[in-house]
């Protein structure tokens, strides 16, 4: 039948030290390889980190993807857990397995894919122990909280051969394609220059508030997990942990990742040369956050240099758009965004001195008022399951680590407050033992960093 559960065949496991990769799951739970999925089965999902993203990738995957059914959830809130089951329930008819322990779901064999969800600084870990128990895996963006995490998170999915899509859904866009590809015709001329933006007016002060105990069901230390010990403070907590260090890189890095991945796709380029950094809290100095409000980050890269900025609390992006990736070239500059994509002739004299157009101008090109990327993200994250197949991902874990590790860099040169220089060959700053340890992931608590 269709929707009958396949019979997997298991190969021996392959223990962690053999792989040379230490993980906090137990041994027994570790599973071998599985089969593909095919095309007729249903997939057996489940979902680590119900709220916000997760939450989003989860309906999206079972309103749009009818071969998707979520078997279990993960999280350390049970109020969050008990109002997701619930939503499962409503949508499939079907009440989830409940796990506070994401090492619990990951011992499931039923399960087939997960998606990670989690603050940041938990992505490495969990991913690594869901790879070695044999699961596909969504996990959302960035891909980790450092450097050294998107390193260990790469030689994972090489070693364990699964599917791993990562959250940066606009590589799933069709007019980012057709930018793309307009881009690639060459009219645009010589780009000297792309700027990448993030201006959030939506975004206002997180507000000091005392530490408290945490709020009932809540496994507080869990979700600590690796981070610091420290107190819990409710401006940590779900979507502002974003804004602090330990389990996040701000703007930079949440926004960041999705505008560079473009911008470093369309322009070929993987890592830069240098990097310098500006800026700080400069609107809201006396908030509880600890990552900048307003940067402006320089990359330099062979024959270009890409500009990133982000503000939050102000709508005023670069060609009036709140976001988005500017393509500045001889003939015109290209902007595109969330919204479409549009062109910016230059101008020359004609022989009767009058101002023309370089090249021919094009309507603004807009997304399609029937898109979904985020579906169609999903989609390919299937498609590349069920052909076992991580060729098919528009966006791997490698593209995935690519944006990361840039953006990174980006917070990294502000934290040195300097210009800092990049070993491309050596994967690391060239001598710089204080951008270099910045690289590292430094965990607490008793977790350790999975080992490459």
């Amino acid at each position: 039948m269709a929707n009958s559960r396949r019979k997997f065949i298991r190969q021996t496991a392959t223990t962690l030290a053999g792989a040379g990769l230490v993980s906090a799951l137990p041994q027994q739970g570790i599973a071998g390889q599985i089969r593909p999925v095919a095309a007729v089965d249903k997939i057996n999902v489940g979902l680590i980190g119900c709220k916000g993203m997760g939450w989003t990738n989860l309906r999206t995957q079972l309103n749009n993807i009818p071969e998707v059914q979520c078997i279990a959830l993960a999280d350390v809130d049970q109020t969050v857990l008990d109002e997701r089951a619930q939503n499962v329930e409503e949508l499939s008819g079907k009440r989830p397995k409940l796990y506070k322990d994401y090492r619990r779901l990951l011992e499931d064999k039923d399960i087939d894919a997960v998606i990670i969800a989690t603050p940041d600084h938990w992505h490495c870990l969990i991913c690594c122990d869901a790879l070695s128990a044999g699961k596909h895996v969504y996990c959302e963006k960035p891909l980790a909280n450092s450097i050294e995490e998107c390193n260990v998170m790469l030689g994972a999915a090489r070693h364990f051969g699964k599917i791993v899509q990562i959250g940066q859904w606009q590589r799933s866009g069709a007019h980012y394609r057709q930018a793309y590809d307009f881009l690639k015709s060459g009219r645009l001329g010589n780009i000297r220059l792309v700027k990448c933006w993030a201006y959030q007016g939506w975004m206002n002060p997180v507000p000091v508030k005392p530490d408290s105990a945490p709020p009932d069901g809540v496994d507080y230390d869990m979700w600590l997990g690796p981070a610091p010990k420290r107190p819990f403070n409710p401006n940590r907590f779900h979507f502002n942990f974003r804004w602090f260090w330990d389990y996040a890189g701000g703007l930079m890095t949440d926004w960041g990742v999705h505008e560079l991945d473009i911008a470093l796709y369309f322009m070929g380029v993987s890592a830069p040369k240098s990097v310098m950094a500006s800026g700080g809290k400069l609107a809201y100095p006396d908030d509880a956050s600890e990552t900048p409000d307003t940067l402006q980050t320089v990359f330099e890269y062979d024959h270009f240099n890409l500009l990133w900025e982000h503000a939050t609390g102000i709508d005023g992006g670069n060609y009036g758009k709140t976001e988005g990736i500017a393509f500045i070239g001889n003939n015109a500059t290209m902007v595109v965004n969330r919204d479409g994509w549009q062109l910016i002739p230059e101008t020359r004299a004609n022989e009767d001195g009058l101002r023309i157009n370089r090249i021919e101008a094009l309507p603004d090109q807009r997304r399609a008022s029937n898109a979904n990327y985020i579906a169609d993200h999903a989609r390919n994250f299937v498609a590349a399951m069920q052909a076992n197949n991580p060729g098919l991902l528009n966006c791997g874990i490698e593209t995935g680590a690519t944006a990361a590790i840039n953006a990174h860099m980006g917070n990294i040169a502000y934290k040195t407050g300097r210009k800092v220089y990049w070993d491309a060959g050596k994967g690391e700053f060239k001598n710089d033992p204080e951008a270099n340890g910045l690289m590292k992931a430094t965990y607490h608590n008793g977790w350790k960093l999975p080992v490459r």
